[in-house]
């Protein structure tokens, strides 16, 4: 199924959503309501035919069900990624902090919770959209930056690869802008509000659990002396090696 409809002026204006949902009711109204915001929409509901026309279409941005026939959510974000990096915002059914770091760890950017509100949805998707859009445009600034060295952590912004130790560690697109954005200040506590506004280009603090679940996916990649929790205020980057 495809909708199509006049872009706006928001970021969804001209952009081409995938939408892979098993549930015909919740995908067409999540697709409708895209196409009302300007968006471009297709939709599909297995995970087999997600792959197939991810490949096919390149869609700028893809909402994806964890629960799917066929294969499920978890290994359509694997194969989708491996064959081209791409926006992915998760939708789950239950609100289990496990299935949220295992989607994170296979390249999600964000997730929602079913029930989820059609707003809330629209302004994720926008925010994902956005930045997708600000590192298109710095990208060519970032080319010419230096390896940015942290005690042990070394983050090179023009390639977008971690080392620790020596040792490459492969982060998602959320992950790496979270860890370079903590790093660039070393000891000082960020909130979770700052760090919403700065990496997920969020303007209110109702995804401040999305930051949480962020930084553990961090924590588990690189270690969990990195970054330290300030409880009730944010995180800061903790340097090793004597920095």
């Amino acid at each position: 199924m495809t909708e199509h409809n006049q872009p706006s002026a928001g970021a969804l204006g001209s952009s081409l959503i995938l939408v892979v949902e098993d549930e015909p009711t919740i995908a067409t109204n999540v697709a409708r309501r895209l196409a009302a915001e300007g968006a471009r929409t297709e939709v599909v509901f297995n995970g087999l035919d997600a792959v197939d026309r991810a490949a096919r279409i390149h869609p700028d941005l893809v909402v994806l069900d964890v629960m799917l026939p066929g294969i499920d959510g978890l290994e359509v974000c694997r194969r989708i990624q491996a064959d081209r990096p791409v926006p992915v915002l998760m939708l789950t059914a239950r609100d289990d902090e496990t299935d949220k770091l295992v989607g994170l760890g296979v390249g999600a950017d964000d997730y929602m919770t079913k029930p989820f509100s059609m707003r809330e949805l629209v302004a994720r998707i926008n925010a994902l959209l956005r930045r997708v859009e600000r590192a298109k445009a710095l990208s060519v600034d970032t080319a010419r930056l230096p390896p940015m060295v942290v005690g042990d952590v070394t983050i090179d912004r023009a390639q977008r690869r971690v080392k620790r130790g020596g040792r490459e560690v492969h982060l998602t697109p959320t992950e790496f802008d979270l860890l370079s954005y903590l790093a660039s200040a070393p000891r000082t506590v960020l909130t979770r509000e700052k760090l919403l506004e700065h990496v997920w280009d969020w303007v209110d603090a109702s995804g401040t659990r999305t930051v949480d679940s962020h930084i553990k996916a961090v924590r588990r990649k690189l270690g969990s002396d990195l970054i330290r929790t300030v409880h009730g205020v944010g995180y800061a980057f903790e340097p090793t090696d004597g920095e």
